[in-house]
């Protein structure tokens, strides 16, 4: 599968949305199916590496899945809202690398 730009997923994303009268959800509607999302990565990451094991009858997700479709609808709010997602991350990287420069011991070089 070739790589693709922040850009470019963001331009696949609103082409399949495009096909569909009913368009991008109310950002309301949005942050609640985000927050259905994180939930269900919360739930796989509890069940590997936290306390709670699965029940036999549960069905096995991946959690490559789980951020995907957090991807998804992280892409699907931004293009709703017109936020350039690389430009987003260009704004974000530039504030924790000047606000959280001194936070963190660095690693030996």
């Amino acid at each position: 599968m070739e790589e693709k730009t922040m850009k470019q997923m963001q331009q696949v994303v609103d082409k399949y949305i495009s096909q569909f009268k009913e368009g991008y959800f109310h950002p309301l509607s949005m942050l609640a199916r985000m927050t259905e999302e994180v939930g269900e990565l919360a739930r796989e990451v509890n069940h590997r590496f936290g306390e709670k094991p699965k029940k036999a009858e549960e069905e096995e997700k991946s959690m490559e899945m789980e951020l995907g479709d957090m991807l998804f609808i992280l892409i699907c709010f931004a293009n709703s809202l017109h936020i350039d997602l690389e430009d987003a991350f260009d704004r974000v990287m530039h504030k924790y690398n000047t606000r959280d420069a001194d936070r963190w011991t660095r690693v030996e070089e």
